[in-house]
């Protein structure tokens, strides 16, 4: 730390001796005058993990564990999103490829679905991004990782700050202008096997008061498997204007949208033959998203800040497919000479925020403290149309031939008040206790062709009074010791209450998931050294589901209800460690590990003919191990980085059904085993490359059987490929 210090004075030193001398020069002209060479300090980040520093923004985050990523300081296939290199050192990240190379993140953690990733309150910079935070809470919003600066990861002991949904909140925040230059442009360009292509181009600057950042990205793929091919957008501009000292005003613009050629489900023996082959040809889904939003940064006063943000997720998530199972083939009709019509469904996001949030830092006594408070206001309309007769054409075609079946609202209104205050014992101990009050009504309104309309409206009440007590203690400047314990809730999702068929019935009495988070957890660094782990607990109380039911006749229809609970407990660590440093070498390695006993605690699943219990079932896509290792070798201004990625066996349904159905929707994830290579060379400040070899081994595995959206069956994940990005700053 000495010589930390001894670096960071000596140019300062140095320029202060040099006003001195020229002073005296002016002075008397006889003094000797010699010119030194420049001192450059040149330093190498210790570990890539770092927490949320306890207060963060107008966040409390002492005594919850957070990890933050700064993809600048770590090798990885940015051009594709790669899930498991980007989030390799964060641990328990369990990874689900659904849409295709670079399309959607998709992750969740202590054993939660990652569908999405809408397990998670997701944000870019501070906003929300889930398409409808009461009805379908998957962020369709993808923004290209080439715009983004650093990923922050805070789990659920957080919520009472940021609302619902137990995974926690991910937040990505966009790379900004350079405040010191009115222009600045960057490039970078990508290629890569199948036929990989993107381009992302941006501009920022500061003109006086006014600062700006704007990009388009482009970026095309023709896929791993056929009919797998994929194109994308993504467009995105920032104006803020610095009012005054205190007062700061910012205006966003977001928009992603891409168009993935869906290459169907295949069977067990389908994936065993031929992993590459497609069931579909005509079947498309498009996301088209707008994230506008408004924030206003007041500093009231010296201790009091406030935060504004208004902000809203708009657009439309369509797709045009044959849904059927991967032993459904879709050939051509004899009789008609035409492909059967395809199935044509959209929904329309309008979600509203407004969210006012005021820091605090006061005096209790003779205890200091930090209060962060606000209020949150969403309002939010999905309205979907499903089930429309479309073509029987084999482009991407959202013409209809006949009117959608079903076509409903799902209105919601709520308004949540949150407190936590962060105490300050003494010098090494803060305890932080909070509470969340959401007040809210979500409304099912509509249509069904097939269905009673007299029994379709559904009304589900959010009233809730969330606890959470947080405490930290630090056992000197680099350790700290955290934990805490919070409730959480996760609103209904649309999709498990739409009765699919006349024998289907939603119970009126729904209620929303609902449980807490708990951990306790170590932190430390120690001469190149970074440990922490962390046990946890989590329950999830309601979850959602069917049974089967009989009427008074005898007859059977299937009720839609909250079916059980269930819970997770394990162990997350990660440990990063410097192997060897040299003046112009470093050679690390992490290993980022998680245990995780996801285990039903009690309920009953329909099986179609009776309920049975899946009391002690293992719940779905929860592997139990996740482990995800790495060396990096950094010389001089190149690394490479070398990573192994392990995760256990998972099972598709409740009732971890051992052997697979013959249609493939159904039955155990194998357990698999990854190898990856990446590499970065910063060339000067202007030029970088960065090259990735995935898959290296070539494994063929799949990561997950969908129960919905994109089909039920096996859907196999990339296999080897390479990517190469170059990247200029003008």
């Amino acid at each position: 730390m000495n010589r930390f210090y001894h670096l960071l004075y000596t140019p300062t030193i140095l320029s202060v001796c040099l006003t001195v001398s020229a002073e005296a020069q002016n002075q008397a002209d006889t003094l000797r005058t010699r010119t030194l060479n420049s001192v450059t300090v040149k330093g190498v980040r210790s570990t890539v993990v770092e927490s949320l520093p306890d207060v963060h923004g107008t966040y409390l985050m002492g005594g919850k564990r957070s990890e933050v990523i700064h993809l600048s300081d770590i090798d990885a296939n940015v051009a594709e999103k790669t899930p498991r290199q980007i989030f390799a050192r964060i641990p328990g990240v369990f990874v689900y490829d659904m849409d295709g190379t670079g399309n959607q993140i998709n992750i969740a953690t202590r054993g939660l679905d990652p569908h999405r990733s809408w397990e998670n309150n997701i944000r870019q910079n501070g906003v929300i991004t889930n398409s409808d935070m009461y009805g379908y809470p998957a962020s369709h919003y993808s923004p290209p990782m080439e715009s983004i600066e650093r990923v922050e990861l805070v789990r659920g002991t957080a919520s009472l700050q940021y609302g619902a949904q137990f995974g926690g909140m991910l937040n990505y925040i966009t790379k900004g202008a350079d405040t010191t230059r009115q222009f600045k442009f960057e490039t970078v360009n990508s290629i890569g096997s199948y036929g990989l292509l993107s381009n992302y181009n941006a501009i920022g600057g500061r003109v006086g008061k006014w600062t700006y950042y704007a990009y388009y990205y482009r970026r095309h793929s023709e896929g791993y498997r056929q009919n797998s091919r994929s194109n994308a957008e993504a467009q995105f501009g920032t104006l803020h204007y610095q009012a005054s000292r205190r007062l700061g005003l910012t205006a966003e613009l977001g928009r992603s949208t891409y168009i993935y050629q869906i290459p169907g489900p295949l069977t067990d023996a389908m994936f065993a033959q031929n992993p590459r082959q497609s069931t579909r040809s005509r079947n498309y889904f498009n996301p088209d998203i707008y994230v506008p939003s408004v924030k206003l940064d007041w500093q009231l006063a010296d201790r009091t800040r406030l935060l504004w943000t208004t902000s809203a997720v708009l657009g439309a998530r369509n797709s045009v497919q044959l849904d059927a199972f991967a032993t459904v083939p879709d050939t051509i009709n004899r009789l008609t000479r035409q492909y059967r019509p395809r199935q044509v469904d959209v929904d329309h996001f309008n979600s509203y925020t407004t969210e006012a949030r005021l820091l605090h830092r006061y005096h209790l006594g003779g205890v200091g403290a930090t209060l962060a408070a606000g209020v949150q206001l969403m309002s939010t309309d999905l309205h979907r149309q499903q089930l429309g007769v479309g073509t029987t054409a084999s482009d991407f075609d959202l013409s209809l031939v006949s009117p959608f079946k079903r076509d409903l609202h799902f209105r919601t209104k709520n308004l949540a008040a949150f407190a936590e205050s962060q105490f300050y014992l003494t010098n090494r101990l803060t305890l932080s206790p909070g509470i969340r009050i959401e007040q809210g009504k979500t409304q099912m309104r509509g249509t069904i062709s097939y269905y009673d309309p007299l029994n379709l409206p559904t009304d589900i009440s959010h009233h809730f009074a969330l606890l959470g007590l947080n405490a930290q203690y630090r056992v000197n400047e680099t350790i700290k010791v955290y934990g805490g314990w919070s409730q959480a809730y996760r609103p209904v999702v649309f999709k498990d209450i739409i009765p699919t068929s006349v024998y289907e019935r939603i119970d009126k009495n729904l209620k929303d998931a609902y449980g807490y988070n708990a951990e306790i957890g170590l932190d430390g660094h120690w001469r190149g050294l970074h440990l922490n782990i962390t046990v946890f607990d989590l329950l999830y109380r309601n979850r959602l589901g069917a049974l089967l039911l009989s009427n008074p006749d005898g007859s059977n229809y299937i009720f839609r209800t909250n079916i059980g609970d269930s819970r997770s407990t394990g162990v997350e660590s990660l440990i990063e460690a410097q192997l060897l440093r040299t003046e112009t070498l470093l050679l690390s390695g992490f290993s980022s590990t998680a245990f995780n006993n996801a285990r039903y605690i009690n309920g009953r699943v329909s099986t179609g003919t009776d309920n049975q219990t899946v009391t002690g079932n293992q719940v779905e896509s929860a592997p139990r191990w996740t482990s995800r290792n790495g060396v990096t070798a950094r010389y001089r201004t190149a690394s490479l980085t070398l990573q192994y990625s392990y995760v256990s066996e998972t099972f598709s349904d409740a009732l971890n059904t051992a052997m697979p159905s013959a249609n493939g929707a159904i039955g155990p994830v194998p357990a698999y085993s990854l190898w990856d290579i990446n590499g970065t060379w910063r060339i000067g400040r202007q030029l970088t490359l960065q090259g990735s070899i995935n898959n290296l081994l070539n494994t063929q595995y799949f990561t997950k059987r969908p129960t919905f959206y994109p089909g039920p069956g096996v859907w196999p994940s990339d296999g080897r490929s390479l990517a190469l990005s170059v990247g200029l700053r003008l």
